[in-house]
């Protein structure tokens, strides 16, 4: 989930405060990928139609499913500490792993879903604000600077320190989720009938805003917010028109959509003071319905019995 470079001002007191990576191992671990009453949905789907649960390559679906149609457990979610190369990380860096935060999100997600190989779980400076699923390395990796990103966008829109920190732990566990998004999508060989990038975001924000209630709404809102400032402060390019992302106006837009779509009555605001067109608006219940009927049905097979 890559950003447009900002100048950083993120001063190091904010880094020694910074919990969101446990904060966004709790929402994920509370959510992937509970068994609820959409759950329950698809298993009397599924026993009308078996192929419900048979997603992505059908050659080897057969063989990896169980007697009770869920698909074995071959891998695990895996930490991985790496070096900080920059000294400023230093601190945050250290208080992840003395409190064990990647481990203790490893196990949550390993109680909750079952994966064909391991995945690995890292966070890290990376040279840029950046947060990533790597297939070549089977990695999802959050990067040091992009919550640096997310606190200079905040603050250049006059936003005070204390409301810039916590709107930055928000969006990253918005793209946080983003990139188990795209870690699903390429391990489970799921279908994606139209571009991945919007999918893996419409994951995240199907899990924000279905499973964490009004924590997640604000997750959403927030990358909505970096989104829209993002594009005001850069002109569109060839290159962005041609990148596999989104416009960042796109990806403003939809994230409302989404928003919107999940109780039009709530969030009515959006149309009346004009933050979301009444013609996209008129779609939006169905488009978030959609979503979350696709992901429930996608990640069936691979959820962990209780």
């Amino acid at each position: 989930m890559r950003f447009q470079n900002s100048r950083m001002v993120f001063r190091n007191r904010n880094l020694t405060n910074l919990f969101v990576i446990s904060a966004i191992w709790l929402f994920v671990s509370a959510c992937v990928f509970s068994t609820s009453k959409e759950s329950e949905k698809v298993d009397s789907d599924s026993q009308t139609n078996p192929a419900a649960n048979n997603s992505g390559n059908s050659s080897d679906s057969k063989s990896n499913l169980n007697k009770l149609g869920k698909k074995e457990d071959k891998g695990d979610f895996i930490v991985q500490h790496l070096g900080v190369k920059n000294s400023r990380y230093n601190e945050i860096d250290r208080k992840i792993k003395n409190e064990k935060l990647l481990e203790k999100a490893a196990d949550d997600l390993n109680k909750a879903l079952s994966l064909p190989k391991d995945i690995n779980l890292r966070s890290k400076d990376c040279g840029e604000p950046n947060a990533e699923f790597d297939p070549r390395i089977q990695s999802i990796t959050v990067c040091y600077e992009l919550m640096e990103h997310f606190y200079s966008l905040y603050r250049s829109e006059g936003m005070k320190p204390e409301d810039a920190d916590k709107k930055m732990f928000a969006a990253v566990r918005f793209a946080f989720l983003h990139e188990v998004g795209h870690a699903l999508i390429h391990n489970y060989n799921l279908p994606v009938m139209g571009n991945e990038e919007d999918a893996a975001d419409r994951c995240s924000s199907y899990i924000n805003i279905k499973e964490l209630g009004d924590d997640g709404v604000k997750a959403v809102l927030a990358a909505a917010d970096a989104f829209n400032i993002e594009s005001k402060q850069k002109s569109t390019t060839k290159r962005d028109m041609a990148d596999e992302h989104l416009l960042q106006e796109q990806r403003f837009y939809n994230s409302l959509c989404m928003i919107y779509g999940s109780d039009s009555a709530k969030y009515e605001y959006f149309v009346r003071d004009g933050y979301l067109p009444k013609e996209r608006a008129a779609r939006c219940p169905g488009e978030y319905q959609r979503t979350v009927d696709s992901w429930v049905n996608l990640l069936q097979p691979w959820r962990k019995d209780k």
